[in-house]
């Protein structure tokens, strides 16, 4: 090609917009040269400033990312605090007179699946505040593109939603009277969340993902529903039933080997988990004898009776017991009621006549 076609090329004049329904190839000759030019079906594309939807002005002058991203970050620094005392077995600060908040947070309704409330929360918020920063055009996480962000923000509030509706019921029936102010602002962060994040969505979009929220909350329900049948302690029995904490006497006299045993656990800091009304409890206390029973690590589950309002202790909860008695020696965890010959062997008591011991035990039982 010559210079002076190369110039006439550069001198070609401006077109404006094109608009057609169909494809059609044009093609301008200017001196020996050709330039192709394709129509385009459907509108123009975006150009760099017209913003996604997450970038639209949604209140104060915000952005719905931006304000997904402080919502979630002001969430995860509430369940970050919860976590923290949950962890640490630590009070609460509760600005409503009470105590409620520790009430709930050291209730059977606080673990799901055995991992504590406020962790899986902290996580929820997390996520929230990633995803909104990755929306914001921040690209902190690569290979996620919008629509897998809107997606996964959609997926999260609505699960988070959905759990706050059922923390609210259990708050105003199983733990009715309990007023908890760290649950309400979670419950407000977490529609506000949901709420901000459908803006993102017209209604036609919000009419073909409104049966996958469907089935996102019948999911968290029917989770959040069998952890708590699951890990519920049966032996709680009827809320409806008041038990006031009595004692059993021991009957039993001690034979020196039930004595050393019971020296030997006590000093290598072996625990044993019960409960007052426990059969077996009293039947493993028994076998000790009265004297060798004073000298144990007993810890009582239930110091304050069963019923509605009586709580098993936190050491209780915090031990993951599925039962009493449970024993917890060296770390080792023996469910259910153990033989004298079985503890020792797992606490390390060095008998230098077993036999004797399981004459005693057979004496006793």
């Amino acid at each position: 090609m010559s210079v002076s076609s190369a110039l006439a090329i550069s001198r070609l004049p401006s077109l404006p917009p094109i608009r057609c329904s169909l494809a059609v190839p044009l093609r301008f000759k200017q001196r020996s040269s050709v330039v192709s030019l394709r129509c385009w079906c459907g509108p123009s594309p975006k150009m760099d400033s017209d913003s996604g939807a997450s970038d639209k002005v949604f209140f104060l002058g915000l952005s719905t990312s931006s304000w997904c991203t402080g919502l979630g970050a002001v969430g995860f620094i509430e369940t970050a605090y919860l976590t923290y005392i949950k962890l640490s077995n630590s009070e609460a600060f509760c600005a409503v007179a009470g105590g409620g908040c520790n009430d709930v947070l050291n209730s059977d309704y606080s673990n799901v699946f055995g991992v504590p409330l406020p962790l899986i929360g902290m996580v929820s918020y997390g996520l929230v505040t990633l995803l909104s920063l990755q929306q914001s055009r921040r690209n902190l996480l690569y290979g996620f593109g919008e629509s897998d962000v809107r997606f996964l923000l959609l997926a999260i509030t609505t699960s988070m939603a959905t759990a706050s509706t059922y923390f609210l019921y259990l708050l105003g029936t199983k733990l009715s009277g309990t007023v908890c102010s760290y649950c309400l602002i979670s419950v407000f962060l977490s529609f506000s969340l949901l709420f901000i994040t459908l803006k993102d969505y017209a209604f036609e979009e919000i009419q073909k993902v409104v049966g996958l929220q469907f089935a996102i909350g019948a999911i968290v329900l029917a989770t959040l529903s069998n952890s708590y049948t699951m890990t519920m302690p049966k032996y709680l029995g009827s809320s409806d039933i008041t038990l006031e904490p009595y004692e059993t006497e021991i009957i039993e006299q001690s034979t020196p080997w039930t004595i050393a045993l019971a020296k030997h656990l006590h000093s290598i800091g072996a625990k044993m988990y019960g409960a007052f009304w426990c059969s077996h409890c009293q039947e493993q206390k028994q076998m000790f004898g009265r004297e060798a029973a004073k000298i144990l690590d007993y810890v009582e589950c239930f110091p304050d009776g069963v019923g509605k309002g009586r709580k098993m202790t936190t050491e209780c909860k915090l031990a993951g017991l599925e039962g009493f008695p449970t024993w917890i020696i060296k770390g080792k965890v023996l469910s259910g009621e153990q033989n004298l010959q079985a503890l020792a062997d797992a606490s390390g008591f060095a008998s230098q006549d077993s036999s004797y011991a399981l004459a005693s035990e057979q004496d006793q039982s």
